[in-house]
């Protein structure tokens, strides 16, 4: 891990050798000693909870993302947007002050500076774990942050519940995270398996008709298998025909053998469920070894996977959390604020938003609430009315997921992209869900707030 402080970056060991040997324990007290001494915010009625009371001049928020692995790329990104928001919380700048995050104001947090922390995930659900333990216990943040995968996201959210310390997930698309495995102290910006489904149904029957066959080929493990019902639950209940479903294990790189079952099944349609390289991967085999008339959808894939795959786009529809297309003030405010980071060359992919948007949702919350004790902060956060860029939409106090709207795609041929453009943007689905008692939600037990 690092400690982020004033821009520059402070490893471990080197700050424990300047605290003279003080210790892990007395970390946190010497990353509070800023300027004039140290402040420490408790009132009688907010009891220490998680890690508050918060020590010092300084906050300091934890990212856990993928920086090695199938997700790296993903994670790159998410960091890009995770650091652009902490420039923004204490600078000011990008969505600070504006629409929905007009309470904040530049200053930080309630007036504390926001440094942070990072960590490799390496998209394994232990190592995941044992880096949200330590932020938490050593690092004291009141908030982390991070995904790119839904195994890793639960994981996390689980050591956020009993450590009682904010988990924003970031990226998780799982209908388990806000659904079976969902937790009071995680809320999630991302829509999930079952909203993309329903968000695809009408595109892919208008283009490829009432009753098309098709194929699923999908990542084993915990998202990929949510994805695959999903689709399964809607498509097939819709009258298209399952021919069958394919298992594949994350980290594939030979998908040969699984397309070309596909294509012997005589498959009209084939959902590739997988993300990242995975998806990469996948996408491009299967447009050498499917016929041209095989519709290929991938229900979930971004701007990351579109540059690996960018000779293998043309027509294939999906989903994306966001794209730098979807044009309103705050779309084009973080687009705009992300190039002037990190240059042109460096496009936000719609991780990055969730990244950005997720960190500038607690922080907003937190003044909302007039304090960082985590319960208050939680229901700050229920129910509330908002926009990321995307219209109007509600973080959903049932089961923490957000309630909004979900941008459907198409790839473009190789000889239509230009710099940043992969795709073009078919529609922005409207309030796309389930009511708390259907659909994912119907199996979601939230726990205590722990006040």
């Amino acid at each position: 891990m690092r400690l982020e402080r004033g821009g520059v970056a402070v490893d471990r060991r080197s700050l424990l050798q300047l605290a003279g040997g003080v210790g892990t324990a007395g970390l946190a007290g010497l990353a509070g000693c800023q300027g004039g001494g140290s402040k420490a915010e408790n009132t009688p009625e907010h009891p220490p909870l998680g890690n508050y009371p918060v020590n010092g001049d300084a906050v300091t928020l934890g990212f856990n993302v993928p920086q090695s692995g199938t997700y790296a790329a993903e994670g790159r990104d998410e960091l890009r947007g995770y650091e652009l928001a902490v420039t923004h919380l204490n600078e000011g700048g990008g969505w600070v002050g504006q629409g929905s995050f007009d309470v904040l104001s530049g200053d930080g947090v309630l007036g504390k500076t926001v440094e942070y922390v990072t960590a490799d995930t390496e998209t394994k659900p232990d190592v995941a774990t044992d880096n949200a333990e330590e932020m938490i216990e050593q690092d004291d943040v009141v908030m982390f942050s991070g995904g790119s995968s839904s195994s890793v996201a639960i994981a996390q959210q689980e050591v956020a519940q009993a450590q009682k310390v904010p988990y924003m997930c970031c990226l998780t698309h799982s209908n388990d995270t806000t659904g079976a495995d969902c937790v009071r102290y995680s809320f999630r910006e991302m829509f999930n398996a079952y909203m993309t489904a329903q968000a695809l149904l009408p595109v892919l029957k208008e283009r490829f008709g009432r009753e098309a066959q098709y194929v699923q080929i999908y990542a084993d493990y915990n998202w990929g298998k949510t994805m695959e019902s999903s689709i399964r639950d809607f498509f097939t209940s819709s009258g298209w025909v399952e021919l069958t479903s394919i298992p594949t294990r994350l980290g594939t790189t030979d998908y040969e053998e699984p397309l070309k079952q596909a294509r012997d099944a005589g498959a009209e349609v084939v959902f590739l469920d997988h993300y990242g390289l995975d998806a990469a991967n996948s996408l491009t085999t299967a447009q050498e070894i499917l016929p041209d008339e095989v519709g290929i959808v991938v229900p979930l894939y971004n701007r990351i996977v579109a540059q690996n795959a960018s000779k293998a786009l043309d027509g294939v529809v999906g989903t994306v959390a966001w794209d730098t297309s979807a044009s309103s003030d705050l779309s084009n405010e973080f687009k705009n604020a992300f190039t002037a980071e990190y240059g042109n060359a460096q496009r936000p992919s719609g991780v990055a938003h969730l990244a950005y948007a997720q960190t500038l949702q607690y922080a907003a919350a937190v003044e909302r609430a007039g304090t960082f004790y985590p319960p208050a902060v939680i229901r700050a956060l229920e129910d509330h009315e908002y926009s990321v860029g995307l219209g109007s939409q509600t973080m959903r106090r049932c089961d923490h997921q957000a309630q909004r709207g979900v941008p459907v795609v198409e790839g473009l041929p190789e000889s239509e992209q230009s710099l940043g453009r992969f795709y073009d943007l078919l529609s922005v689905t409207k309030a796309v869900g389930y009511d708390c008692d259907g659909g994912p939600a119907a199996e979601c037990d939230l726990g205590d707030y722990g006040d």
